[in-house]
Formats: structure tokens, sequence, C-alpha cells
């Protein structure tokens, strides 16, 4: 059952849209801007926008896709409103951009040299890793989700692993 058949009224509807959805969103907005502050920002003004667009929600096919989509959108607006440096994406002091999600996960020795390698990625190649990797979504599912062709993901996803291999194991080829 979704949200829309849980819910009776707007208020109910969104609240129990930001309980079941934020978590997912923000790692999603996380990943794409490598800044937790400014992910927060995009999922708060996704979901004011969304209250005023209230009376359409009931009937969207899914209220996630919908919110997905806008949380997307939002953050690559922001990013083209922003040209970010180099140096404010690698800053050290900033939050921790891979955060565990089971409170049970054990940490990573490199948890470090990871997120290096990934905020030293470009966003849209960070999506496509977070919804690999953190999503367990296949290319064609991404692709059908960013409404991108597949070959564009899949080099996306090639980009990034080829990368990420470069900063965090130098020296081996992929054969």
């Amino acid at each position: 059952m979704n949200v829309q058949d849980r819910t009776h009224n707007t208020r109910d509807l969104l609240e129990t849209a930001y309980e079941d959805y934020a978590p997912d969103l923000y790692r999603y907005a996380v990943m794409i801007l490598a800044d937790p502050g400014k992910a927060e920002d995009v999922i708060q003004q996704v979901f004011m926008k969304t209250l005023k667009a209230a009376p359409q929600l009931r009937r969207l096919p899914s209220l996630y896709l919908y919110l997905r989509t806008a949380v997307r959108n939002e953050c690559f607006s922001l990013l083209s409103r922003q040209k970010r440096s180099l140096e404010s994406i690698q800053d050290p002091s900033s939050r921790p951009l891979l955060e565990k999600v089971d409170k049970g996960t054990p940490e990573i020795e490199d948890n470090g040299k990871i997120e290096a390698a990934i905020r030293s990625l470009p966003p849209d190649q960070r999506e496509v890793i977070h919804l690999k990797i953190y999503e367990a979504k296949t290319l064609q599912e991404i692709a059908r989700l960013l409404d991108m062709n597949p070959n564009t993901i899949a080099s996306r996803y090639r980009y990034a692993l080829d990368k990420l291999r470069e900063k965090l194991l130098p020296g081996i080829q992929e054969k």
C-alpha cells in the first residue's frame, strides 16, 4: 500500500511521505551534492514546494518518484547556480558523505579515502554510483528513472568506477 492510500488529508499525506521517504531522498541528495547541509535544504525546499502542489498529489501514480525527481532537479539546479570550486567539494571539515544506514554496520577503515574519492567525482557520476551501488538499481532501471539513454548511464558508471579505481587502487590496471 502506498502513502497516498494510507492517508486521508493532504497534511497527513505529506507527513507520512516525509517520514517514509525523507531519509532515502536525503542520502540521494547528499551523494549528488556532496554536502549534507545543502542536501537538508534541498529536501526541505522540495517538501515545501510539494505542500503548495498538494491538491494534485493524490492523482500522482507514485508520490515517491515525483519527490525523487523533484530532489534530483533541485540538486542539479543548485549546482548550476553555485558553481562550486573543487576545494569546497574536498573540504575535510564537512560532515561525512557516506552515512551508515544500519547502526549495526561496522565502520570501514578507509572510509575517509572512499569519501574523498567519491567527492572528487562529478555530480552526475556520483548520482549513478549512488543509484547503482547504494540503491542496487540496474543500469536499465537507472536509465528509466533518470529518463536517459542506457548507454549514457553505463558510460557514467564506467567512468566513475575508473576514477575511483585510480584514486583508491593506484597502479592497479583493470584486465
